[in-house]
């Protein structure tokens, strides 16, 4: 914690004393190594969605095209730790441990949700650049890319409890997100990013229910649940 914390204050001049973005980024690496913890520890993908991954690896390859173009120590690190280990939890599920993978509930039709997507980056993109155009994609991307792994949570009915904690951590970092653009909207003047805004909140909006499950399941201390 402390070597991000120090890393972001010190190389990161827009995040100096932003405790949400530095929250959200630590709520996101935790929830990706509970995910890689989950796969490796029971040798199984059972439960994972391999289509969200694989939309989670588009949605940051899109985005981090400009990897070392940024001063920012920080950044690059994280950057590099999302893209290595996005594509790492897709080759683990697709090959490594194929045999365990639900594809016969993982069937969410990803065409809906990318194309879209690519169609609303184009329209709607500040400047009309390449890297400008792939990262606004990559924002309505990331806000419809948990949907397959909740789709496929629905069809199942019960969710781990790894599992559970790694959706629960990845909507939190959203939610902290969320939190941290209203910092910059108060801090930063003229700083009114309109499309994170609505793709922050449809991300968020989408954790909602599963939220209510997941506190509900905790409070009870029964296993989490969902309807299906």
């Amino acid at each position: 914690f402390f070597f991000f914390f120090s890393a972001a204050r010190g190389c990161c001049p827009i995040m100096t004393m932003n405790y949400f973005r530095i929250g959200g980024d630590l709520l996101h690496l935790a929830s990706i190594l509970m995910l890689l913890a989950k796969i490796r520890s029971q040798k199984s993908a059972n439960g994972i969605s391999l289509k969200s991954q694989e939309m989670f690896a588009l949605v940051f390859l899109l985005r981090y095209l400009d990897l070392f173009s940024t001063s920012s120590i920080y950044n690059i690190i994280m950057k590099i730790i999302y893209l290595c280990s996005s594509f790492a939890t897709v080759y683990l599920i697709r090959y490594k441990f194929k045999a365990t993978y639900d594809k016969d509930h993982d069937t969410f039709r990803t065409l809906f949700l990318i194309a879209p997507s690519l169609v609303l980056g184009f329209l709607t993109s500040e400047e009309w650049t390449i890297l400008e155009i792939l990262w606004t994609v990559s924002l309505y991307l990331e806000s419809v890319s948990i949907l397959p792994q909740l789709f496929l949570l629905q069809r199942t009915g019960e969710v781990e409890s790894l599992t559970s904690h790694y959706i629960f951590a990845l909507g939190g970092y959203r939610a902290l997100y969320l939190l941290n653009w209203i910092w910059q909207v108060f801090t930063h003047v003229g700083h009114r990013p309109w499309v994170v805004w609505i793709t922050g909140l449809v991300q968020t909006g989408l954790y909602c229910d599963f939220f209510y499950y997941y506190v509900m399941s905790k409070w009870y201390g029964k296993k989490l649940t969902l309807p299906q």
